[in-house]
């Protein structure tokens, strides 16, 4: 079966794994965030008590840190192919590593453009920026508004592999599922 790939995106805190642990609780296979952990692993070879923003200066080689992000996410994408599923979720995608390369300013090779050209999602729900549920975490490193220009980032990176974003209204997590399934049924994914 190669069921409906559908990636759920978003700046930092907008609610994307909560939504997506309430999908998978409905009966839904999902792909969860691969960075959480990379960043948590990162961060404990940082100077103790050093307050950065961007995990990439917790590495060594911030390319190896954004290439083996990638590849997982290509992993996840490539995985979907043998669920026996309508629809997979995934808690961002692969322009998610772009945009995020492009907010921090740092250079890539083609192989990253070539994943998302030839790794097609079938849909892209993007979640606002929502500054009452937002907060900062071991892992969620970003101040708010630097997840808002995240958010642009991350729009305009999929929007440049020839995406339409659908925007999710705030909302309870189940309210903000509910939303989400409701537009895939419209577009008969469901």
């Amino acid at each position: 079966m190669n069921p409906k790939r559908i990636v759920i995106t978003g700046g930092p805190g907008t609610g994307k794994s909560s939504v997506i642990r309430e999908l998978e609780a409905a009966g839904h296979h999902c792909f969860h965030e691969v960075i959480r952990s990379m960043t948590f692993e990162a961060k404990k070879e940082a100077e103790p008590g050093s307050f950065i923003t961007n995990p990439l200066a917790f590495v060594s080689d911030p390319y190896l840190f954004n290439r083996q992000l990638l590849e997982g996410r290509l992993q996840h994408f490539g995985e979907a192919a043998g669920i026996n599923h309508t629809v997979v979720f995934y808690d961002r995608g692969i322009p998610d590593v772009l945009a995020y390369m492009d907010f921090f300013r740092q250079v890539y090779g083609p192989e990253f453009e070539t994943a998302c050209r030839y790794n097609r999602y079938d849909k892209v729900i993007l979640l606002p920026p929502w500054e009452e549920i937002y907060v900062s975490d071991n892992e969620r490193l970003e101040s708010f508004q630097e997840a808002l220009q995240i958010h642009n980032y991350l729009t305009a990176t999929y929007q440049r592999f020839g995406y339409d974003p659908v925007s999710i209204p705030v909302g309870t997590v189940r309210e903000r599922a509910e939303h989400i399934l409701q537009e895939l049924t419209r577009e008969q994914f469901l």
